[in-house]
């Protein structure tokens, strides 16, 4: 049987200044799931995405990903597995080119020659940047960049792809365009958003992480739908907007 992408049992962690963020975390996200992590701010969606690559450890409970706990013995190929998008592709992309941005995690990772040439080459045609493989990340879109931003996640073959806030800043053309993108991907995606109609179109599932547990686990479009558990969560659709306007 194979292991899910995700499975996160009883995490619970405190910050050094005692701020407690989780309370006993469950979670399992089964591969090429499409899943939303919503919530208010302080609702502990940070903390739960900095300890899915071991950034944050030493709480009770435990992360595995695709079979691999998470800690210090299996810390590199964790983090190879865990792609997390940034919601700043400026804090992403530090190189002279596309390219070398693109290249970088697998040339670290020891890929060289022809392959790493093909790596880089098939992440920026999953993302529509082959064009752009030789432009200075600087003079590209916001939109271009984060989709760039993604490209160098993709490098590295990941078992999931993390998306901080992906839609925010986008004008109307790259959000779809990246929608498009996300959809045609064969990984593991766990999307943590504000943007709810985003959630609704590209997410079938939705957690609601409130006051560092989980409050609600199932279809988008219901969670979306409840209007009473929405408000006790401090989440608020667009004016107009009704869940079941979007597929």
């Amino acid at each position: 049987m194979t292991a899910p992408s995700l499975d996160v049992r009883g995490l619970a962690y405190a910050y050094p200044d005692g701020h407690q963020a989780l309370f006993g975390v469950d979670l399992t996200v089964e591969r090429g799931e499409r899943v939303a992590l919503l919530g208010p701010n302080g609702a502990g969606k940070t903390t739960l995405v900095l300890h899915l690559n071991g950034i944050l450890t030493g709480g009770a409970g435990g992360v595995t990903v695709a079979g691999l706990p998470v800690g210090k013995k299996h810390l590199a190929e964790i983090r190879r597995k865990v792609g997390i998008v940034f919601q700043d592709p400026d804090d992403q992309l530090f190189m002279p080119t596309v390219r070398e941005d693109v290249a970088f995690g697998p040339a670290a990772a020891g890929v060289r020659g022809a392959e790493l040439e093909a790596v880089v080459r098939r992440a920026l045609e999953r993302v529509g940047m082959e064009r752009y493989a030789d432009r200075p990340p600087h003079h590209l879109s916001f939109g271009q960049r984060r989709r760039v931003a993604v490209a160098t996640v993709l490098a590295m073959e990941p078992e999931i792809l993390v998306l901080d806030e992906p839609s925010s800043n986008l004008d109307p053309a790259s959000r779809r365009e990246l929608a498009d993108i996300l959809r045609s991907l064969d990984v593991t995606v766990l999307m943590v958003t504000h943007d709810l109609p985003y959630a609704l179109e590209l997410c079938p599932r939705a957690v609601i992480l409130s006051e560092g547990v989980i409050a609600a686990d199932g279809r988008t479009g219901e969670i979306l739908a409840d209007g009473e558990l929405m408000a006790r969560h401090r989440l608020e659709l667009p004016f107009g907007f009704v869940p079941s306007s979007v597929a």
